[in-house]
């Protein structure tokens, strides 16, 4: 099965980011986090996307500003 045709919930991404679903649910409102998907009511997140978001801010060294909370 290919990234693009998997599909995650937001209880599946808290999971899997070890992340409260209140905070997606912020950035998501804010134009933060992951690109999502909405489906009526329903929120997705393409596997895909959330590959390219969590590389996208994977820190490699710690003078990276990045890395500065």
């Amino acid at each position: 099965m290919m990234e693009d045709d998997v599909w995650l919930t937001r209880p599946e991404l808290s999971s899997r980011q070890k992340l409260p679903q209140a905070t997606l649910a912020q950035w998501a409102s804010q134009g933060k986090g992951p690109k999502y998907a909405k489906f009526g009511r329903h929120v997705r997140y393409r596997l895909a996307d959330v590959i390219a978001w969590e590389n996208a801010n994977t820190v490699q060294r710690t003078d990276d500003p990045r890395g500065v909370a």
